[in-house]
């Protein structure tokens, strides 16, 4: 939780060209889980606050960093399960119906990404 009590709210400084950061938030954290904090802060060449702010501040804005590759990869399995749907059964697609899938995938597919990644953020029922 924050402490609201603890912000200055009569300094507006800028730091190096950025509002003046007032709050602070803290955790505990395990041994192990703190190694594996600095080992990704390390990989990202970032000390641990510096990774973690950017961390926290993705997961509260809902935006994934991988958007557009997981919307790709989304995209390519809504293609292959509708193309192959109806050759499956026997079917045979023209290429205007090839092209209308196509353009279907192109204007579902971020939207079927955020919601698959919104689905895998949400607890899971035990």
């Amino acid at each position: 939780m924050t402490n609201g009590q603890a912000i200055d709210k009569g300094s507006s400084i800028k730091l190096r060209g950025r509002d003046r950061r007032l709050l602070n938030l803290s955790t505990k954290l395990t041994k192990s889980e703190a190694k594996q904090i600095d080992e990704a802060a390390s990989r990202s060449s970032k000390t641990p606050s510096e990774w973690m702010r950017e961390v926290l501040l993705r997961e509260a804005t809902e935006t994934h960093p991988n958007l557009d590759l997981v919307s790709e990869i989304v995209g390519l399995q809504l293609l292959t399960m509708n193309v192959l749907a109806p050759l499956a059964r026997g079917e045979r697609i023209s290429a205007e119906q090839f092209q209308a899938i196509v353009r279907s995938v192109q204007s579902t597919k971020v939207k079927a990404a955020q919601e698959m990644l919104t689905r895998r953020r949400e607890p899971k029922e035990v």
